[in-house]
């Protein structure tokens, strides 16, 4: 990532992949990405609800909420898709990596 991130962020993330990876087998990646992606949402919902004192406030704020979320996730999906891009073969066929 671009910005700077505290000594945990890596690991928080991991720890909710390694989640998430568990429920693939049970119900396919897409249905968990769906899954994953609402819960974010409602979280993201909340934190921004720490942050008001009215719902009126919240209100006003909304479109320029939905910006900085949105945006913030596009540069983490961009930066991961370069990776995986980057990275295919190693990530994606390791097997063929071991000759």
């Amino acid at each position: 990532m671009t910005t700077e991130v505290d000594d945990e962020f890596y690991d928080r993330a991991d720890t909710h992949i390694r989640l998430a990876n568990k429920h693939v087998d049970e119900i396919g990646r897409g249905k968990v990405s769906a899954s994953f992606m609402y819960a974010l949402a409602r979280f993201n919902a909340w934190v921004s609800a720490c942050g008001f004192d009215s719902a009126d406030e919240m209100h006003a704020a909304r479109e320029k909420t939905i910006d900085y979320f949105v945006g913030e996730y596009r540069k983490m999906l961009e930066e991961n898709l370069d990776d995986y891009a980057e990275n295919f073969e190693k990530y994606m066929r390791p097997d063929r990596n071991d000759a």
